[in-house]
């Protein structure tokens, strides 16, 4: 994995207080659900083509 992009980030603090929880939920940093939702959004919107080891998203194949 390259070297990661640092990048301050202003947000809503009901928007961050529900990042935290659904990281917490699932046992997340708050950092890794960003990047979690942010590579989820890009995948759905077609602009994130392949997933990537770790990101914690379940591909489904089917025939």
């Amino acid at each position: 994995m390259g070297k990661r992009k640092q990048y301050p980030l202003r947000i809503d603090p009901e928007v961050w207080d529900a990042i935290l929880k659904w990281a917490a939920d699932d046992m997340r940093s708050a950092n890794a659900q960003v990047e979690f939702i942010l590579r989820k959004a890009l995948r759905d919107a077609g602009r994130l083509p392949t997933p990537r080891e770790g990101d914690g998203v379940v591909v489904e194949y089917t025939s």
